[in-house]
């Protein structure tokens, strides 16, 4: 009875120390998420695109054309490793419950290719700029505005894929809540990230100048709590709770 008990031990011990590797590769993977994201969706544009001035993005992308293509490759980096990641926190969660796992893994894979679809309008604005002669029968003004087209609609399906990445934090946040390994406070921030995003996606669709509400500027906090937290938690702790 004491050999089983030493060997229920050690099979408990090996089964946490898997656990734990699994979910510091998560938190891998969901910081590579977050700083590729950050670079592709917001300092890239930051540093090129100035929506009510076409010429001047114009003459941006032209002269930093390095730059447009590293955004591209960061946006890459970016769904690659959503997909990885969510496969990972399958494998870490499902054991929680399997149908909740199962639906936040098919909520991100149905968002993979609708993103790798949409990154096609920045390809086609790559093209425009390194070959103008597909538009050497348009005037300046009318190849400025099909380039700032192309990227409206890349910014457009942007949107459609924030859906996505609303609703799949409330699986993902049900799972942290219900674990037991990882803080519940994490799986709240997470759940309430979800209806952040389709609240902002729906606001900005059906309201006039909804950017200037100040719950535009609010609504994404408890996401962003959630998912830079369980980002780090998973990175730091795995699934270690802090000693008291």
């Amino acid at each position: 009875m004491v050999t089983f008990s030493f060997i229920d031990r050690l099979t408990i011990n090996n089964q946490m120390t898997t656990r734990n590797k699994t979910a510091r590769l998560a938190g891998f993977l969901y910081l590579l998420l977050i700083l590729f994201g950050i670079f592709n969706l917001m300092i890239v544009p930051s540093k090129l695109i100035v929506w009510n001035d076409a010429p001047t993005t114009i003459t941006n992308l032209t002269n930093s054309l390095w730059l447009f293509k590293l955004g591209i490759t960061a946006g890459i980096i970016t769904f690659l490793s959503f997909l990885a990641l969510v496969l990972v926190l399958y494998k870490l969660l499902q054991s929680v419950n399997k149908n909740q796992a199962m639906v936040m893994l098919v909520l991100v894979v149905v968002s993979i290719p609708i993103s790798f679809v949409n990154m096609l309008n920045k390809f086609s604005v790559l093209t425009l700029l390194e070959n103008p002669s597909y538009l050497s029968g348009y005037s300046s003004v009318d190849t400025q505005n099909q380039i700032m087209l192309q990227l409206n609609y890349f910014y457009n399906g942007v949107q459609i894929s924030e859906i996505f990445w609303g609703l799949w934090l409330f699986p993902f946040g049900y799972l942290v809540y219900k674990s037991g390994f990882l803080p519940k406070l994490l799986g709240i921030f997470l759940m309430a990230g979800c209806f952040g995003y389709l609240i902002d996606f729906f606001g900005g669709l059906l309201i006039d100048s909804y950017s200037e509400y100040t719950i535009a500027n609010i609504i994404s906090i408890p996401g962003t709590i959630g998912e830079f937290g369980i980002c780090l938690w998973l990175l730091i702790f795995g699934t270690n709770k802090i000693k008291r």
